[in-house]
């Protein structure tokens, strides 16, 4: 296919963006207007113009892509609208101008040539909705024009065969030919973009709505263009295909559930945190859906959904939530938690993190997914440092617990090279003010069997049992990964009873058959930035079976911590009892999954 530019407009149509939302720093306006640009947390002196090709960048290649997708053109045309100052829309000309003058076409990833060309185009409509606008410097438009000609012919004939990086592509070569319909005189781009994009939606997302690459960044990062798709379609007046909206409700019940209480999704496999909730609030706009609108606005607006505790068999990930903000508790103050108990995932996103969880209570998480951090392998800068790209993958960096030091599956920078992890979902249990999810991993690195039952109890707090089978004897750490704000605030200590853990707002409290440590660990809420985070770990060692008993309880500033009292078991059944606020709980459960039961008493009683 060939683009070409002869008769293309001289400014784009308005087309809906995204991401603008996202892209309003005047700090990074200025930096660029001075030559410094910060990607992935680390800021690089480049000057005017830059070169784009020769320049001294970091080891990380990464860094450079997310350079040249151009974000900051977006942040230039905020400080435009917002100042009418024309050094902004200069300087971003200059970038382009100096890219298109040094760069050759065809010598970049797919993704990032996407990238581009989406942010040219919502850059060029954003300095143009300004009233300071008088149009492009001289030549400049024509310029693009024909580089974005070439682009898209080049990106058009090395799409990305399945998968985020298409999606993104196609989207891509959507908005531009609705934005620059000289470059699509006869409409073949559209058609063929709309109908590859519909394609994908169908593709890409598993029955149960969650992306098959079982990440929930791009989980949102996908659904993100397929709203967008959604959202152009109705501007421009275009027909989307039968099913189309079914698939994307689907896709936006997980992106819903998957969401913190406060208001962020959980950083697992590959995933940076954050917030979408103006993507679940166009989102609710476009289908009728009060539930998205509910749970954008932290229940300001719309109604709440209907189900608290759910789950999502196919890309398997389970979520048990104890309200919406309805009753005594604000919303982002109810406690929530998210099992992994799924495929590793499509592709080379997945990290080794089966069983694992993350939970929050009173607005923030207390046990988290560290994130991924880099893709690269060791430390751009600083040499001797660990492999960074494996920590944040290992298993050891998961809250799941960790045999013999192993990975769950054999590490790999990018897609597995042999037999893999398994896990099965065993079942779940709700009974009055209890509901009980139970899960297993199996792997070929080792003989041992983890079985995994996460019951949540009156809506309050959590008991863990972690069971481990195996024909030999192992070494067996159940890990616990605490929020950066609990650095140097984690104080442990030992009874005949067993273990207590305390950091801000959480207690952990564990059956006296483990050795309970701290050690150091990180916490990267988005790529490029790590911060130091506290890690439990709870050992049995030389053990061919165990059971690793843990109670998790949000514990607000001058409650006094629960107490593990009693576990019994028979073999077929355990009972624990559990002292807290002036309570006991008894909980039960057999051991096949066929039950579970809770019953509140007073202390004394």
């Amino acid at each position: 296919m060939s683009v070409t530019a002869t008769s293309a407009p001289v400014q784009p149509r308005p087309v809906y963006c995204v991401t603008e939302h996202l892209r309003r720093d005047r700090h990074v306006a200025d930096h660029a207007c001075e030559g410094r640009f910060t990607e992935l947390g680390m800021t690089l002196e480049l000057g005017l113009p830059p070169d784009w090709t020769g320049a001294a960048f970091p080891a990380d290649e990464e860094w450079r892509i997310a350079w040249a997708k151009f974000y900051f053109g977006l942040d230039l045309a905020a400080a435009f609208r917002t100042t009418g100052d024309e050094r902004y829309q200069r300087t971003w000309e200059l970038l382009v101008d100096s890219w298109i003058e040094q760069v050759q076409v065809g010598t970049e990833s797919t993704d990032t040539v996407a990238r581009r060309l989406l942010n040219w185009v919502y850059a060029w409509n954003a300095f143009a909705r300004s009233q300071a606008f008088t149009g492009l410097g001289d030549g400049v438009a024509e310029r693009m024009l024909m580089s974005m000609a070439a682009q898209v012919t080049w990106l058009r004939d090395n799409l990305t065969p399945r998968r985020n990086h298409r999606t993104l592509e196609l989207y891509a070569l959507f908005v531009v030919a609705l934005a620059l319909p000289g470059l699509d005189e006869r409409g073949e781009l559209l058609d063929f973009a709309l109908a590859e994009l519909e394609r994908n939606l169908s593709s890409d997302f598993r029955p149960d709505g969650v992306h098959v690459e079982s990440s929930t960044h791009y989980h949102l990062i996908v659904l993100r263009s397929f709203v967008g798709v959604r959202e152009n379609a109705r501007r421009f007046a275009l027909e989307l295909g039968p099913g189309f909206d079914e698939r994307l409700s689907r896709a936006l019940d997980f992106a819903l559930h998957c969401h913190r209480p406060n208001g962020a999704i959980p950083a697992l496999s590959d995933s940076d945190t954050g917030s979408y909730a103006e993507l679940l609030a166009l989102a609710g706009d476009q289908l009728a859906r009060p539930d998205l609108l509910y749970t954008a606005t932290r229940g300001a607006r719309g109604r709440p959904p209907r189900a608290r505790n759910v789950g999502f068999p196919d890309g398997g990930y389970y979520v048990q939530r104890s309200g919406w903000g309805e009753g005594a508790d604000r919303f982002e103050d109810e406690r929530f938690l998210i099992l992994d108990c799924g495929p590793l995932g499509d592709g080379g996103h997945g990290h080794y993190d089966l069983l694992s969880v993350e939970l929050s209570a009173a607005g923030r998480p207390l046990i988290v997914d560290p994130g991924r951090y880099t893709y690269h392998e060791g430390h751009p800068d600083r040499a001797g440092e660990p492999n960074l790209r494996h920590w944040f993958k290992g298993t050891a960096a998961h809250n799941t617990v960790l045999v013999d030091r192993l990975d769950q599956t054999e590490y790999h920078r990018g897609k597995p090279k042999g037999p893999i992890a398994e896990a099965r979902f065993l079942g779940r249990i709700e009974a009055p003010r209890l509901d009980v999810l139970w899960g297993e991993a199996v792997t070929p690195r080792y003989d041992a069997r983890h079985r995994r039952r996460v019951l949540f109890v009156a809506g309050e707090y959590w008991i863990f049992e972690d069971r481990l089978t195996a024909q030999r004897c192992h070494d067996y750490a159940q890990r616990w990964h605490l929020a950066p704000f609990a650095q140097g605030r984690v104080e442990v200590s030992r009874s005949e009873h067993g273990a207590l853990v305390r950091a801000p707002g959480l207690a952990l409290v564990f059956a006296p058959n483990v050795q309970v440590g701290l050690e150091d660990g990180w916490y990267a809420p988005k790529y490029g930035v790590k911060q130091p985070a506290p890690v439990v770990s709870a050992v049995a060692e030389g053990a061919a079976d165990a059971t690793l008993l843990t109670v998790v309880a949000p514990t607000p500033p001058g409650t006094a911590a629960p107490r593990l009292r009693t576990v019994l078991g028979d073999g077929a059944r355990v009972e624990v009892e559990v002292e807290r606020s002036g309570a006991r709980d008894t909980v039960a459960w057999a051991l096949d999954g066929s039950e579970a039961t809770f019953a509140r008493s007073e202390v004394g009683q």
